[in-house]
């Protein structure tokens, strides 16, 4: 049952907090654990990458046998229908046209005999991570894959654990954005792989994508070895909504979240008292025909909130306190209320924009901060698959200019071989 709490007279900081106090990687078993594996899989290659999936997968899988071949795939395209691939291609449609107005350019200034710019380059290598089990994320491939090769990143490699068999919605959605390589690995020893490299397993530059507390914590442990996306928390929604909120829709909204995981958040914070009652009564009733009504009931309880303010700076001031992955504006004027966002992964406007929208079809990534990053972090974009090299030119006289600056400023610093760099260069 969800929990209503009514902040018209004063904000109650405890709730917040205990809405916001959600941590996956607090377990000093996988803390003990992971470190060991990735140590061993650094050490030891495909020794160890086969041992542990074998140990933890119940998979025998060798250096033959690793990579997903070109039969397997034939076998997932048979095992999917055509509406899910004719989906399937509208959302890579979507998602890349989103992510190539985020490309950037090389640029150079002249200034007389300076010259200075910067020059993009995309990483050499990535690779993703996508969850296995009886668990199904087409979507997570594409929104990780898409921006990496809009940046023009030359290889992108995909692991996937097969513990439960290779998952043929997964398989159908890597070949379709060109994914030629797919390793049959999960846990924290992909991770290993991925960020050391093995005699299999080429050593990436980057490594995206979401996993379980053990793949978490590796993707931590090795960055910087190699770069990550994040470190992913819950999943989380907030819902600000007026009195012209539908309770049917703003109910199913936070239901959508609350499916995902037992840590999951789902908040609703609106002006109306009315609303509040209805939208409670409608999560009740609705989540007695979901699949995962256990998950959902876990989800509410804990982390679950319906807040009830006077009125909408109230409510976003409260979102911007918590700054939630996914902040939904179900109001009659949404547009006008942007400006006071400051921290949300993705802001959804209006009743017809639902959080599911952005997971699957529209085109912005659905890979978001959580558990209050929001603050300083930003959704995962082209940006990432991206390296900046800047780029100087002076000629002699351009340099002469400034020659006396720079040599103060270094010998205010103790650094004489810096200043003497420039010395010599003008007889001093």
């Amino acid at each position: 049952m969800i929990k209503i709490y009514d902040f018209s007279n004063s904000i109650d900081n405890t709730v917040i907090k205990n809405l916001t106090n959600r941590s996956k990687l607090e377990n000093k078993d996988v803390e003990s654990t992971v470190p060991e594996i990735i140590y061993n899989v650094k050490m030891h290659g495909d020794r160890a990458l086969f041992d542990y999936t074998l140990k933890y997968d119940g998979i025998g899988i060798d250096d033959k046998n690793i990579m997903v071949e070109k039969r397997e795939i034939d076998d997932a395209y048979s095992k999917v229908d055509k509406e899910f691939i004719s989906a399937l291609r509208n959302a890579i449609k979507n998602i890349t046209e989103y992510h190539e107005n985020q490309r950037q350019k090389t640029w150079l200034d002249f200034k007389g005999g300076i010259v200075y710019g910067q020059k993009i380059r995309p990483l050499e290598k990535v690779g993703i991570y996508v969850p296995g089990g009886t668990a199904s994320y087409p979507s997570s491939v594409l929104m990780n894959s898409i921006p990496a090769k809009v940046a023009g990143v030359d290889e992108i490699v995909m692991v996937t654990p097969v513990k439960a068999g290779l998952n043929p919605f997964v398989i159908v959605a890597a070949n379709e954005v060109g994914i030629n390589k797919i390793y049959k690995i999960g846990g924290a020893q992909a991770i290993a792989a991925l960020a050391f490299g093995t005699e299999s397993i080429p050593k990436v530059d980057k490594i995206v994508g979401p996993g379980n507390i053990f793949v978490a914590m590796a993707k931590r442990a090795v960055y910087g070895y190699v770069d990550i996306d994040m470190v992913a928390g819950p999943s989380e929604v907030l819902i600000v909504a007026d009195e012209s909120g539908n309770p049917t829709y703003l109910a199913a909204d936070l239901l959508s979240q609350a499916e995902h995981d037992a840590m999951a958040s789902a908040v609703l914070i609106t002006t109306s008292k009315s609303i509040a009652e209805k939208v409670a009564e409608e999560v009740s009733r609705q989540t007695l025909y979901l699949e995962r009504k256990d998950i959902i009931n876990k989800s509410l309880e804990d982390y679950g909130a319906i807040i009830i303010v006077n009125n909408l700076e109230d409510a976003l001031n409260i979102a911007n306190e918590i700054a939630p992955e996914h902040l939904e504006l179900d109001i009659k004027n949404p547009f006008e209320m942007i400006g006071m966002v400051k921290n949300a992964g993705a802001i959804f406007l209006g009743e017809n924009s639902p959080e599911p929208l952005g997971d699957y079809i529209a085109g912005p990534n659905h890979v978001l901060p959580t558990s209050g990053t929001s603050r300083f972090f930003s959704p995962l974009s082209v940006d990432d698959f991206i390296k900046k090299m800047s780029i100087l030119y002076y000629d002699e006289n351009s340099l002469k200019n400034v020659s006396d600056d720079i040599v103060r400023l270094a010998e205010a610093e103790g650094l004489t071989a810096h200043a003497n760099s420039i010395k010599v260069r003008f007889k001093r």
